[in-house]
């Protein structure tokens, strides 16, 4: 139920991924070229949404409207993930193709919704728009938003990951009422990252082929005084292949490994010394074929807005990707250029043949990429899904219970 883990659909004009740093797994895109100058750029506001982006109290009357101020909505996809399948929500495009609404007139409670808009601004250029909001949830209950997606095939790599909308105060209570069942057997342990997250994860990789089930006994359990659950539901998951892929920023390449075998050896640009890559394990948490990269929404300066960046795999909630990129020219496999993406050669549009998208092809969410030899620290273990980075007795000294 955690929004946005997942691979985007391919439909006929590509989805947009995140511009948002509030929550778990989704953040800004923090990285981007060097020398930009003159390179089209879309107005920061080429599509709009309301509720706004982020938003955790969003009234049930209150209006979804996707907007543009010139040119016209392509495609917009909503869906309400607060469920164990996600449910479309039905609307229209209007006649002059500037705004869409939905067909309904209410919004549900204490739901989570996702918003992915694509759009042609009035010169022509496809810009694309993702938002997350969450409609507001009784102060008297609580509800854990989840990841990965029900029914999902992920990497070995894959970590379920709960985060709740109140603060919890009986971790262990909470814990205690979240089952894993995996087939075949294996340990699963929880880590807390504050009082409002949950991890779990077995000692090593899950082995390919695994079967994973997760029930939310939470139904009624008590997570603060007078604060109780409202789930009693189940997901799961199967994981798929092994695929691993290691970044050694310093060699500009990227070995990616499957089952233990060499698939290919990549060229890649990762983070100046200004701006440097992390190192670490970090997993897919999301895939789009387009996104929006805008250095505004991340803190830096003016640097770059580009609307369009194929092939984009999120590897962390504070704004890494391994993306397309078609503006660098000939610095693939030789100097190191991003604001701290890993950066792959693309073409603009995005296409199969190159390494970004040869490379998008072939990822799950829940595959591993780690970074070597880069001048950054080790990425956090809460940024995004970056557990593997604590050695077993670390993680257990996380869970709340003996």
């Amino acid at each position: 139920m955690i929004r946005l883990l997942r691979r985007a659909p391919r439909t006929g004009a590509a989805l947009a991924a995140a511009v948002t740093s509030l929550s778990l797994l989704t953040g800004a895109s923090s990285c981007g070229p060097e020398g930009l100058a003159g390179k089209p750029r879309a107005p920061r506001d080429a599509i709009q949404v309301w509720p706004a982006d982020a938003r955790r109290d969003v009234a049930v009357n209150d209006p979804l409207v996707v907007r543009v101020p010139d040119g016209r909505l392509e495609s917009v996809r909503v869906v309400r993930t607060g469920e164990a399948r996600e449910q479309p929500v039905p609307g229209r495009v209007s006649g002059d193709g500037l705004s869409w609404r939905p067909t309904a007139k209410r919004l549900a409670p204490a739901a989570a919704y996702r918003v992915d808009a694509v759009a042609l601004d009035g010169h022509g250029r496809r810009t694309a728009r993702h938002t997350t909001f969450r409609t507001r949830v009784p102060d008297e209950r609580f509800l854990a938003y989840t990841a990965p997606e029900n029914r999902a095939t992920v990497g070995t790599g894959m970590i379920i990951s709960l985060e709740f909308n109140r603060k919890v105060v009986d971790r262990a209570a909470v814990e205690r009422a979240v089952e894993v069942t995996t087939r075949p057997r294996v340990d699963v342990v929880g880590h807390w990252f504050g009082a409002e997250r949950l991890d779990l994860r077995p000692e090593t990789y899950w082995k390919p082929g695994t079967e994973v089930t997760v029930r939310l006994r939470l139904r009624d359990v008590e997570a603060a005084p007078g604060v109780h659950g409202l789930q009693d539901r189940s997901f799961a998951f199967t994981v798929g292949r092994a695929q691993t892929s290691v970044v050694d920023a310093a060699a500009h390449t990227m070995e990616v490994r499957r089952d233990g075998d060499l698939l290919a050896t990549l060229p890649v640009t990762a983070g100046t010394a200004k701006s440097p890559t992390y190192n670490g394990k970090m997993v897919v948490t999301e895939m789009f074929e387009t996104t929006r990269m805008n250095s505004r929404s991340v803190g830096f300066g003016g640097e770059y807005d580009i609307p369009d960046v194929p092939h984009a795999i999120r590897l962390t909630s504070s704004g890494t990707f391994l993306h397309g990129n078609y503006w660098a020219g000939g610095v693939f496999g030789k100097s190191n250029v991003s604001h701290g993406c890993v950066g792959l050669r693309d073409v603009k549009g995005g296409s199969s043949r190159t390494p970004a998208g040869w490379f998008f092809d072939r990822t799950l969410v829940g595959d591993v990429v780690e970074v070597r030899r880069s001048e950054d620290r080790v990425v956090a273990a809460d940024n995004g899904l970056g557990g593997w980075n604590l050695d077993w007795a670390q993680w257990r000294s996380g869970s709340a219970l003996p």
